[in-house]
């Protein structure tokens, strides 16, 4: 599966929320693109992004959340069999 995104291939990108907390995904390095996800406890996320891009996660708490991670998309590229 190959897309553009500001003349960029895209990839096919996999992330699962494994906590008991609400998080929120987003990509914030490409220039002139936004993604921003909420993601709840167990949900599974697919998603196309470069593989440049960085999936920041941000972790809800009560009244604020927390980075509590970044991800480079090429980390999360679903992997497909050739048929």
């Amino acid at each position: 599966m190959v897309a553009l995104i500001n003349n960029s291939p895209k990839i096919l990108c996999y992330y699962t929320n494994h906590t008991n907390q609400i998080q929120v995904a987003r990509i914030t390095n490409i220039p002139d693109w936004y993604f921003e996800r909420v993601v709840f406890p167990g949900q599974r996320l697919l998603f196309e992004a470069t593989p440049s891009a960085e999936l920041e996660i941000h972790t809800g708490y009560m009244a604020s959340s927390i980075l509590s991670d970044h991800i480079k998309c090429d980390r999360l590229r679903l992997q497909t069999n050739p048929e």
